[in-house]
């Protein structure tokens, strides 16, 4: 059970939340003197609070038990799904080449990189993609967009949208002969209407939108990504308290993980970098540390090699290790071509 469920009051769970307690097993080892000290209450109704927690956590652990030993999979089973993962295309066949087809479904993939190399514009193309119709090899679902920068520029999606558009168009004329009708169905605006946005300017409302998308997303099942950016920009700002940090990023890419196994959706998660000091130098790192580097299914990270942006699979169970290059075009993202320099889009 998620905090925002305790029958406590929204002050109480407001508090727990922006400690970093974000689930009752966070809650399991806490003496009641050391929570009201984090919480600034009183001890006795941090007692409170944790004998709510331990009543809860008993009567979940006992309907779940049941369930826990019939949710059994073989292996074969496992190797089946896998092998009928869907997939969301970057639009850069070079790109979704190294990635075995693109973003995948039910797993928490981590972008990173420099300013300026194209993670915002690769989670629009992601918000956008995932809209193409199954009849194109598209998923026909929608977006959920978290901005926690303020980066998401809507005129800019409105372009990709066009163009994505205008891409199955293309595909069309050469392979079917029914475009018309899809044609007069799906416009920019349609496109627009289905990436659901988020304004994000604290951690803690960040971390209260996560709790909450379990409720959306049960709403909302045709949602079919997730889009952070950057899951990085609050938690380098707001935290002195690095154990904290951890904690919370910890409960946070859990829930995550757990909402695209549960609704079958890819997460895309944009990072910042920040510089490292290994071995008597500094050398650029993705943000939030070691620790945070383990929590997601596969890591990307986008660099400059001259005037050609590269992507690079750092970390993949199921990838191997690759290099491919891409461009950030007028239409969007896309193969690299020679002519491609460091240009700002917009």
């Amino acid at each position: 059970m998620e905090i925002w469920r305790l029958p406590i009051s929204a002050s109480q769970r407001g508090k727990l939340i922006s400690a970093g307690y974000t689930s009752l097993s966070s809650l399991s080892s806490i003496s009641s003197s050391d929570l009201a000290r984090e919480l600034k209450v009183s001890e006795s109704e941090a007692m409170n609070i944790l004998k709510v927690a331990s009543h809860s956590r008993g009567s979940e652990t006992s309907n779940a038990s049941c369930s826990i030993v019939e949710g059994a999979q073989s292996a074969w089973d496992m190797l089946h799904d896998e092998e009928s993962l869907m997939h969301i295309t970057t639009s850069s066949a070079d790109l979704d080449n190294i990635l075995g087809g693109g973003i995948r479904c039910k797993e928490v993939t981590e972008i990173g990189g420099v300013p300026g190399i194209g993670k915002t514009q690769l989670g629009i193309q992601v918000a956008v993609n995932v809209q193409i119709p199954n009849d194109f090899g598209g998923l026909g679902g929608k977006a959920i967009y978290i901005d926690t920068e303020g980066s998401f520029m809507v005129e800019r999606a409105f372009q990709i949208a066009e163009a994505c558009i205008e891409d199955m168009s293309e595909y069309n004329r050469f392979l079917r002969k029914d475009f018309q009708e899809c044609k007069i169905k799906m416009l920019p605006q349609d496109i627009l209407e289905n990436i659901f946005y988020f304004r994000i300017c604290s951690y803690t409302e960040q971390i209260a939108l996560i709790n909450y998308l379990d409720k959306f997303l049960s709403e909302h099942k045709d949602v079919k990504v997730i889009v952070v950016d950057s899951v990085t920009f609050h938690f380098r700002q707001d935290f002195d308290d690095m154990a904290l940090r951890t904690r919370v990023l910890s409960g946070m890419a859990l829930k995550l993980m757990n909402l695209a196994k549960r609704f079958s959706l890819a997460v895309v998660l944009l990072n910042q970098v920040t510089t490292k000091h290994t071995e008597a130098s500094f050398q650029l790192a993705l943000a939030l540390g070691d620790s945070w580097s383990h929590t997601c299914t596969n890591r990307i990270v986008l660099y400059w090699n001259g005037n050609e942006r590269y992507a690079y699979i750092d970390k993949s169970p199921s990838l191997r290790s690759a290099s491919a290059a891409y461009s950030v075009t007028a239409r969007g993202i896309r193969n690299s071509s020679s002519s491609c320099k460091r240009i700002k889009m917009m």
